[in-house]
């Protein structure tokens, strides 16, 4: 009987390529080095046979498909489009040129203004489109027909035909492949959306002087907001100029929202900057018509703390139309820049506080951080006496956390000043930004104002001034947030922005860029301390 082993030799097999091979070839588990001589010759039979002759798994068809496979070049691609290839730089004399030349370096006396014009001139399209048209704007809006190059150039009035012809100019419209146009219609719009919030949050403050934030909020968005505007256009009769071709009824709504809400911020951009905050009221609520009593503008009802506090003299008796915010001037020897709105902010019952351990305590502290009070020349010594008295007490309760008297006294905490600091450092950050970047379009500058004014940012520039030592929270939210940063660090951003609100009101728009871009640094461009 033969045994069969493991250990028994085997013939070594024939693993040589011929073109004669069998359809079932024979596989080895052997494995043999490869050398260069017989890849050389594998490669040289392969590329002598035809594929078709060969059978299906011979090696000589897989490695002439694999050669055929890497010949095959890859389809060509698109190019990119042209706004995206990088041009060289201009050199300096072009570059140079290009800025004295544009209309953003016209207007020394209004920076601002100066900054939201194009950045070239307007050429014939652009002329023809105020031909036919801007005379319909002009009259819906209740300006006068004459062209407004007739105004002398210390009148900033003189540049309302091109801001008006740029504020129709939305992005779905043939005018905006034009860069100037793009780019200036862009920061138009990007501007005037915290026009119109800010001018609503003066105006409804001073109309409801008992009235939270939230409430108020409401009631802004349901005039504002993107889904309500087409209703606004309509009532002025200005959307056969936003929509030349189509009927807007018709138009489904990521159609028709988009443009009819960049047209509406940009023309308030182009009045506000031409005619004031004034006319920024008269156009709302004359021209667009926005009735505040109506059904679908009212709040959401919610439970209401009781107020039993007092509100100032002018407030108690009636409500204030947008005639008496509009028209209103502070007097002479007023004690604030915003009076009526400081009244409205802080309550008359806060001199109750008046000589407290925090108004000895801490107050001193907190208004040589904030460079408080700033030197003021008055006629009379006894208005900047009072004026300090006051400016202290508000920044008591610009301090003054919801958790300590909201649920008895609703208006004693800095909710108010809050909602009013919020919006004006929101205003201010944008003229900054537009003044600044002359030649960046309102997208980009969109972007770095969010970026800027972060919630956690705001806390954060507060606490790196050490002001959030005085915070006056209640024992049992002190408690709980001393050791928990993620409830104490909304407290911060919300007191940093009261104080904005409160230096708006006492010393007015110039103050909030003094604590802004000075005390609190908020471009991060000052030399820090470094500590050791």
């Amino acid at each position: 009987m033969e045994l069969y082993s493991s250990f028994k030799s085997h013939p070594k097999p024939d693993l040589s390529f011929t073109t004669s091979l069998s359809p079932f070839p024979f596989q080895s588990h052997l494995k043999f080095p490869k050398t260069p001589s017989n890849f050389f010759t594998v490669s040289s039979v392969a590329a002598a046979a035809d594929p078709k002759d060969l059978p299906q798994n011979s090696p000589q068809r897989l490695l002439k498909e694999l050669a055929e496979r890497k010949k095959v070049v890859s389809p060509k691609r698109k190019p990119p489009p042209k706004r995206f290839i990088l041009k060289p730089p201009l050199d300096d004399a072009k570059l140079a040129e290009r800025f004295l030349n544009s209309p953003q370096l016209s207007l020394k006396s209004f920076p601002l203004l100066s900054s939201c014009l194009p950045s070239t001139r307007l050429n014939n399209a652009d002329k023809t489109w105020m031909d036919e048209y801007l005379l319909e704007a002009k009259q819906a809006l209740g300006y006068p027909l004459e062209p407004s190059d007739n105004y002398g150039d210390d009148n900033p009035a003189k540049q309302f035909d091109t801001l008006l012809y740029m504020a129709f100019q939305h992005p779905h419209c043939e005018r905006t492949n034009a860069r100037h146009v793009r780019s200036a219609h862009s920061r138009l719009s990007f501007l005037g959306e915290f026009v119109l919030e800010m001018a609503l949050c003066e105006f409804f403050l001073q109309r409801y002087p008992r009235e939270s934030p939230g409430p108020m909020r409401e009631r802004v968005y349901a005039l504002i907001g993107k889904r309500y505007l087409p209703k606004w256009i309509k009532a002025a009769s200005l959307q056969n100029l936003i929509f030349q071709f189509d009927d807007m009824d018709k138009l489904q709504r990521k159609d028709r929202e988009p443009p009819v809400k960049s047209v509406f911020w940009a023309l308030f951009g182009a009045i506000y900057l031409c005619f004031g905050m004034p006319e920024v009221y008269r156009v709302l609520f004359e021209v667009f018509g926005m009735d505040l009593e109506a059904e679908d503008c009212q709040p959401k009802l919610r439970r209401q703390l009781e107020d039993v506090d007092y509100v100032s003299v002018e407030f108690d008796t009636r409500k204030l139309g947008w005639q008496d915010v509009a028209a209103y001037k502070p007097p002479e020897d007023a004690l604030f820049a915003q009076p009526r709105l400081f009244r409205a902010c802080v309550p008359p019952g806060m001199h109750r506080f008046r000589g407290n351990i925090w108004d000895y305590d801490s107050r001193p502290q907190v208004m040589k951080t904030l460079g408080y009070p700033l030197p003021m020349v008055d006629r009379i010594p006894e208005i900047t006496e009072a004026r300090n008295i006051e400016l202290g007490l508000g920044l008591q309760l610009a301090f003054m956390h919801p958790s300590m008297y909201k649920f008895e006294h609703p208006r004693f905490c800095f909710e108010r000043l809050e909602y009013v600091g919020q919006k004006i450092q929101d205003l201010v950050m944008a003229e900054r930004l537009l003044m600044k970047h002359l030649d960046a379009p309102g997208r980009w500058l969109q972007e770095k104002h969010r970026r800027i004014l972060m919630n956690k940012f705001c806390g954060k520039y507060l606490r790196e001034n050490y002001l959030h030592r005085f915070i006056i929270y209640s024992e049992e939210v002190q408690d709980s947030y001393e050791h928990n940063r993620r409830l104490r660090n909304p407290a911060t951003t919300s007191v940093q922005q009261a104080i904005h609100g409160l230096s708006y009101a006492v010393y007015g728009k110039p103050d909030v860029r003094r604590l802004m871009f000075e005390v609190f640094d908020f471009e991060q461009i000052q030399p820090k301390t470094v500590t050791r």
